[in-house]
């Protein structure tokens, strides 16, 4: 005798959530809330009025550039390892887009130096390194361990268990 599971219809907060999802999603908006609170309180308590015109600026441009520069480039690297002719394991492709996604952080946080370094700090002591070199050489590490841990998972993956040859 089996036994039969209701079958529920997945909505955004409808009738077929759990209960225990909706208490789980209430606590995080509510910490989402109190963290936006709180990000609030210390910008009005340590930042200058003056600089918030430059940081309204720096914040839409963060927006302008995750939704025209990062977002298309994890879907274009979606789309290539999805058409490379051979059916590619859906972890495969959550490995590369988790690199992708890892070099353009790394990216946003290091382009700014390369820029202030362009146009030439007023302190040489600042920005003392090549930062363009270095942010290649972190695209070329990141490059060579995301295959690194694809090869590893396509060796695990492709191994079967292989009956024993030793009979007791």
């Amino acid at each position: 005798m089996t036994a039969r599971v209701p079958a529920t219809t997945a909505s955004a907060g409808g009738a077929g959530t759990s209960r225990s999802v909706r208490v789980v999603r209430g606590v995080l908006v509510a910490l989402g809330v109190g963290l936006m609170g709180l990000g609030g309180w210390v910008l009005t308590d340590t930042v200058n009025p003056n600089r918030y015109g430059g940081l309204l600026i720096w914040l839409i441009g963060s927006v302008v550039l995750h939704d025209a520069v990062l977002a298309p480039v994890v879907a274009a690297v979606s789309l290539v390892v999805r058409r490379t002719g051979r059916r590619v394991r859906p972890a495969v492709l959550w490995i590369v887009q988790g690199a992708v996604v890892v070099g353009a952080i790394f990216s946003l946080v290091v382009v700014p130096e390369i820029v202030a370094k362009a146009k030439g700090p007023k302190n040489d002591t600042v920005l003392p390194f090549d930062y363009g070199v270095r942010l290649g050489v972190l695209w070329l590490v990141i490059a060579l361990a995301t295959a690194a841990v694809v090869a590893l998972y396509l060796a695990r993956s492709r191994q079967k268990v292989r009956p024993s040859t030793d009979q007791v």
